[in-house]
């Protein structure tokens, strides 16, 4: 008997009888779904490296080459945020016209942030910001292509201000991996005693502006982060060797805060509280806490203006 007969048959052997088809598609169907979203993710990812690798090597222009993909991947991500979280992008009028420094709270899977990316391409028509990632990013196969072309950098300080002195913006979340491993569904910001990118906006001379991403923890967990030997595990080996899972099609709106102004006469100390604060009460204003993925599933009803 193959699988697809013997598995409503063994169900139908202790279920009632004509449950056996609810229990199929009620339960298993979802269970299948938190493999298969993350599994599609996967797949997107390296439909984007194939993409890019296919202009590079067939033109001759880089930048043409480069706005062609752009646009390939804008609409491929931003029709994936759309129809499985329908994502939605408020404050988009706080970004400046110049360069800045965007601080955003990472979440436990960012593509988030990519659906930031693809929608603000298409808003601003700018191919103007860098994103600061972990370095074991560009250890994974064929990402390095990727994230050079998609102007991801590793953040030291030269790069970010380079990028910033050019105009363009620079993302970067301070809480990083570990903030994205160990922060919990009370979003809490796990900064630690990271101060660069304060010296950088400085040295710049741009203004902050923080973003945040309503129910971002709720649409993809990880299994054992408050177990301790997992925390360890990190901290000895500094790569993310954890469990994924979920794919809770979720409603995610990211909310770009207010600026916070260049000030000469501020130290790195305040200006480092000052963006955590700012953080937080975009955090506190739009999300519900602690979160919840039946709170982010009903969210998918209550509509906001978009911006």
């Amino acid at each position: 008997m193959n699988s697809t007969i013997s598995l409503p048959y063994i169900y139908g052997e202790w279920l009632p009888l004509g449950l056996e088809k609810y229990f199929i598609y009620a339960v298993l169907s979802p269970i299948l779904a938190l493999m298969v979203v993350p599994v599609w993710i996967f797949f997107y990812v390296y439909l984007s490296v194939f993409i890019v690798l296919f202009y590079e090597m067939s033109s001759k222009a880089k930048e043409e080459a480069q706005r062609s993909y752009y646009f390939i991947l804008g609409h491929l991500w931003d029709f994936f945020g759309r129809i499985w979280h329908g994502y939605e992008l408020h404050g988009v009028e706080n970004l400046p016209d110049g360069p800045g420094l965007i601080i955003y709270y990472h979440a436990p899977l960012p593509i988030d942030y990519i659906f930031f990316l693809a929608r603000i391409f298409f808003l601003k028509n700018r191919l103007c910001c860098h994103t600061v990632v972990d370095h074991f990013v560009f250890k994974l196969p064929g990402l390095k292509m990727l994230g050079s072309n998609l102007k991801m950098i590793t953040g030291s300080k030269e790069e970010c201000l380079h990028a910033l002195k050019n105009g363009d913006w620079v993302a970067i979340s301070p809480g990083g991996t570990r903030e994205a491993i160990f922060s919990d569904e009370t979003y809490n910001i796990l900064w630690g005693k990271r101060t660069g990118f304060a010296k950088v906006a400085l040295e710049a001379r741009v203004p902050i502006i923080p973003m945040f991403t309503e129910n971002s923890r709720e649409g993809y967990k990880i299994l054992g982060s408050k177990i301790k030997p997992v925390k360890d595990l990190y901290e000895y080996v500094r790569w993310p060797l954890i469990i994924l899972y979920g794919g809770f099609p979720v409603k995610w709106r990211t909310h770009i805060g207010k600026p916070i102004p260049y000030d000469p006469n501020i130290t790195v100390e305040e200006l480092v509280k000052k963006a955590q604060n700012a953080l937080q009460t975009l955090i506190e204003k739009n999300q519900k806490q602690p979160g919840s993925i039946r709170s982010g599933l009903l969210a998918r009803f209550h509509n906001k203006k978009k911006e």
